[in-house]
């Protein structure tokens, strides 16, 4: 029997063909240093729940299994025919007003140079659990709420839709080559000015009712029918997704709570970022590791190489947060608001 292919690499390697740099961004965050340790697995090699949790696995932690998809979705190649129109029709991205520029970048053959990041403490991931919990919201359509007004100022159009990509782990119920291999497909997911973090939760999960993510998956699956330059093609004329994103906004998920990882060369804060593309030029992940919530941002050359920039998203986001944890923590009960 013919082994599976992971097809998701042929498509990074196009990218990579392209001109792209598809290293991911992890890096650890030692007890009592405020500097990451950066590295920049390819994205063609794993993908990120597969090089975090190998990599948990190198450094000693006992990690069994890596996590798989939740969602009761099934499956259905039909799927994809129901979106392939969409993959024809033009798309709108959204207009930046003029950022900040930093060092010019000739080429994208490494690291973006325009990123930040934040790493909250225990106690104040506890408090967005909590909150999340009472308001009854994923801790995503929370952060992602609070992301896109933070990101609004830097539209012309600070009214527009903004339509993100969310990729979405399917292991459990799809055949890769490796455990560690490219398991990712996604779930598009537009954010209106007006809506609640409530709305945002119903999208998502309206989304993955829907079978989006299947519907990607199968669609980048026939890649493997295509040769190299054809792929090369779909990427370059703007016929790798249905709709124009403005980002990928990635929440690893949270990672032994309960702290029984107690090898030294895992402790501390671990931080996340998927690769920025001409394309799709923002890159944020999220990653909660023994309780301890990171977020990151980086951005395409092409949009700006000032670290800056993204500081100010940061600063913003984190503002948000802080100012919405604060107004609903004050009216939830003290019965129900511990733990």
């Amino acid at each position: 029997m013919k082994e599976p292919l992971d097809v998701m690499s042929l498509w990074f390697n196009s990218l990579e063909e392209q001109g792209e740099y598809i290293g991911m961004r992890f890096a650890r965050v030692p007890p009592g240093s405020s500097q990451p340790e950066w590295v920049f697995p390819r994205h063609s090699e794993n993908d990120g729940v597969g090089w975090f949790g190998g990599n948990l696995r190198k450094l000693g932690a006992p990690l069994d299994d890596l996590p798989t998809i939740r969602h009761p979705a099934v499956p259905s190649r039909l799927s994809f025919l129901k979106v392939l129109p969409n993959y024809l029709k033009p798309k709108h991205p959204l207009k930046w007003k003029t950022l900040g520029r930093g060092p010019a970048v000739a080429k994208c053959d490494g690291p973006p140079p325009a990123v930040a990041w934040h790493l909250f403490d225990e106690e104040a991931t506890i408090r967005i659990r909590r909150v999340c919990r009472n308001v009854q919201v994923t801790i995503n359509s929370f952060l992602l709420k609070h992301l896109t007004k933070a990101i609004r100022p830097s539209l012309e159009d600070q009214s527009a839709a903004v339509p993100w990509m969310v990729p979405i782990n399917v292991r459990g119920k799809v055949k890769l080559p490796r455990e560690a291999a490219n398991a990712t497909s996604y779930v598009r997911v537009e954010v209106q000015s007006y809506e609640t973090m409530h709305d945002i939760h119903k999208n998502i999960y309206t989304a993955l009712i829907r079978g989006d993510h299947w519907a990607n998956w199968y669609g980048y699956q026939m890649g493997k029918f295509t040769t190299a330059g054809i792929r090369r093609f779909i990427i370059k004329n703007g016929l790798a997704t249905p709709q124009w994103n403005i980002g990928a906004f990635s929440n690893m998920g949270d990672w032994d709570p309960e702290k029984k990882f107690t090898q030294s060369a895992v402790q501390g804060g671990w931080l996340v970022a998927p690769p920025v593309l001409r394309f799709q030029q923002l890159g944020v992940g999220c990653l909660t590791f023994q309780n301890k919530l990171s977020l990151t941002v980086q951005a395409h050359p092409d949009l700006t190489t000032d670290p800056n920039v993204c500081k100010s998203w940061i600063h913003d986001w984190i503002k948000e947060i802080d100012m919405d944890v604060a107004s609903i923590l004050k009216v939830i009960p003290e019965e129900r608001s511990r733990g």
